[in-house]
């Protein structure tokens, strides 16, 4: 094996994200502005997919490597050479009709003949045994369902009960929108080339991608500057500039007054968890805004909150005019009294985080000038989303980036798409990624705490984009803390609150 140093791949991830045009629009520069040959590219791919295959897998002896007949099929006969120049036995699973392959991937193919790996056409119904399964059937070019026999292929490896690294990106996974075309390689890794692709982070990519890789090929750093990214990955780099080192001066007056709103009745628990993450990420005062029969329960989990009990149609002027930011949403219902809470809420000018019921709420009154803002924060999940758009969920999981970009141009702001790789887009016109988050996180009281985070952040003065970007990745890097040791069965929203503390204060 390699040092960590000298591996042509790498677990760390780009900030950069692209769309597959982009890519393959930096793939060109790289052979025509900058002179490395395109085989060379392609000879670099396959280096770096087939070194982090014997890091993953290093007592495999044997490959069966799917290939298809473009330039993803070619990565895949160079990791075939390589196998077999190794002292690997390679076979190659040839499917489409391999008389279509041209150029450096034609190259490629006559080189892992030379070098001596068998080929074989593939064949419906064929066990193919192997230690691991290469992907290596359809890259990124893929536009359209996935069609004849390369459905097939793909039920295959899915059913071939072997460890599966995907090259480039699981076949019939969309590299724009993370959406399965039909159908897609479920792989244990992914490894990336050249540009990161947005599509892996997202949408239904985590089920598919397994752990991702990254190998720049060596294309050189001006190459991948020309171009804009498409996304931004949100990483620690991010909040150590977002969350600087406090004065030594400083006094709770200076790190904000936040107002939590919500907790109709039975739902006293929802508010409770959001003044605390507000808290625990900084902010220097809390108070909260509740039903009477909440108070008590409130104060004995923390005495720090201020908390003030409302009735249907009582007036919250002298709390709102306390504030700096609110938090309007978690457990607030959509009865009367919750309307209330949210009209009064959203007649003031101060910067505030919207939720929960707060957000089926604004739904219903989506044309209302009032429903436009831009210092606010949205935290739909999808089924939320789709209302604020008079949408579908599927209709929105079809492209998530899309979606959270008509949700940010319709009600401005910022806007966080939560799910798995939640999205953050503001007014700044920045599309963040968050790669962090389990599946542990499922459960309820999740969003509560992520509200209070981010009001948290507003407080202390980070802009509506910023604090939405840095809130989730902290929440969702605390959730993958929360379960290092335990595991993501049975996790709780407030477990997270120790892990919340720390990464907001790591330098």
């Amino acid at each position: 094996m390699t040092s960590d140093t000298t591996k042509q791949y790498t677990s760390e991830l780009p900030s950069a994200l692209y769309r597959a045009a982009q890519v393959r629009e930096l793939d060109r520069m790289a052979i025509d502005d900058h002179g490395i040959p395109g085989f060379d590219l392609m000879s670099r791919a396959g280096e770096a997919a087939f070194e982090l295959l014997r890091d993953q897998w290093p007592q495999a002896r044997r490959l069966c490597v799917f290939c298809g007949v473009g330039n993803n099929g070619g990565d895949g006969y160079v990791i075939a050479a390589l196998a077999e120049k190794a002292g690997f036995e390679a076979q190659v699973v040839q499917v489409g009709d391999v008389a279509k392959t041209q150029g450096d991937a034609l190259t490629a193919l006559q080189r892992a003949r030379d070098e001596g790996a068998e080929f074989a056409a593939f064949s419906e119904g064929t066990q193919y045994r192997a230690d691991v399964i290469v992907d290596a059937l359809l890259g990124t070019g893929l536009n359209g369902d996935v069609r004849g026999d390369y459905v097939a292929a793909i039920d295959t490896i899915n059913h071939s009960n072997c460890p599966v690294l995907a090259v480039d990106i699981p076949s019939g996974l969309c590299s724009d929108t993370g959406r399965v075309l039909g159908t897609a390689v479920r792989a244990d890794c992914s490894i990336s080339f050249i540009g990161l692709k947005q599509g892996l982070l997202t949408g239904q990519a985590p089920d598919y991608v397994g752990a991702l890789y990254f190998a720049s090929l060596q294309v050189p750093e001006a190459v991948l500057s020309s171009l804009p990214a498409s996304a931004q990955l949100i990483g620690q780099a991010h909040l150590r500039r977002w969350l600087p080192p406090r004065s030594r001066l400083s006094h709770k007056g200076n790190h904000g007054h936040v107002l939590v709103i919500g907790g109709d009745l039975g739902m006293g628990g929802a508010v409770a968890m959001a003044a605390e993450a507000a808290g625990r990420v900084g902010a220097g005062l809390i108070s909260v805004i509740t039903r009477p029969q909440h108070i008590a329960a409130i104060l004995a989990r923390r005495p720090e909150c201020m908390v003030l009990g409302v009735e249907e149609g009582d007036s919250i002027s002298h709390g709102l005019q306390q504030a700096d930011v609110l938090v309007v949403g978690p457990g607030i219902g959509q009865s009367a009294w919750g309307l209330s809470l949210l009209q009064q809420a959203l007649a003031t000018d101060l910067p505030l985080v919207l939720d929960a019921d707060g957000l089926n709420l604004l739904a219903a009154r989506r044309q209302e000038p009032a429903a436009r803002r831009g210092n606010w924060v949205l935290t739909p999940h999808p089924g939320e989303a789709a209302r604020l758009l008079s949408s579908t969920t599927e209709a929105l999981g079809r492209d998530r980036f899309a979606a959270i970009s008509a949700l940010q141009q319709h009600y401005h702001g910022a806007v966080v798409l939560k799910g798995a790789g939640s999205l953050i887009a503001g007014d700044e016109g920045a599309l963040w990624v968050c790669h962090s988050g389990n599946p542990g996180m499922a459960s309820g009281g999740m969003g509560d705490v992520l509200s209070g985070v981010i009001g948290g952040l507003l407080a202390q003065g980070l802009p509506p984009e910023q604090a939405a970007a840095a809130g989730v990745q902290v929440h969702a890097a605390a959730g993958d803390r929360a379960t290092e040791q335990s595991g993501q069965r049975g996790l709780l929203a407030t477990d997270l609150m120790p892990y919340i503390r720390r990464l907001v204060n790591l330098r």
